[in-house]
């Protein structure tokens, strides 16, 4: 059986174990669109690096702060394969070379695009990041919903989940830092 004949089959018995008949109008469908939503949720697991920062890498003397603030994500919590989903806010001071703004954005979707943590997501693209531009400094400050503490659990509506990742003068200078916490405040 082809994988997503496999896939299909084995959820549209998921349906029936939760108590639905997955033939009834409404549902017939479903397997085939919760395959393609998933692999659309979790394409930067198939897709590489290398096509993303194609061309978006260039040599420039500017060092002062580069800052892409409010990049949407969306991701899926790999303990309950719920959406979180929020902001990302990147600020890098270059050291002889910058990216291409766009490609910073897909850089976020490509660790958000996946079955992730939060957390772990923050530091992959902080660390992918200073790989590619070997800058001074590097802040990433991700805010997200978590539908697993929204919608099950602990219901908390209003929550939001922060996490920090900073690496080279972000790490040690207290003032860079803030610095990069004022500007990505600024609206």
């Amino acid at each position: 059986m082809h994988d997503d004949a496999r896939y299909q089959h084995r959820f549209r018995e998921f349906l029936r174990t939760l108590g639905d008949d997955p033939d009834r109008p409404g549902l017939e469908r479903t397997p085939q669109r919760v395959m393609e939503s998933m692999q659309y949720l979790t394409r930067g697991l198939r897709e590489g690096l290398g096509e993303i920062l194609e061309d978006g890498l260039f040599e420039e003397a500017s060092r002062d702060m580069v800052m892409v603030r409010q990049i949407e994500f969306v991701s899926l919590c790999e303990h309950h394969v719920l959406p979180f989903f929020g902001h990302a806010h990147v600020g890098y001071i270059p050291d002889g070379r910058i990216l291409g703004l766009s490609k910073i954005a897909r850089i976020v979707d490509h660790f958000a695009c996946r079955l992730q943590v939060q957390e772990r997501m923050t530091s992959q693209i902080a660390d992918c990041l200073v790989d590619i531009l070997r800058p001074k400094g590097l802040g990433v400050v991700v805010s997200a919903t978590h539908m697993c503490m929204v919608a099950r659990g602990v219901r908390k509506q209003d929550s939001q989940v922060v996490s920090t990742a900073w690496r080279g003068d972000f790490a040690q200078d207290d003032r860079a830092r803030q610095d990069f916490l004022l500007a990505q405040a600024r609206c």
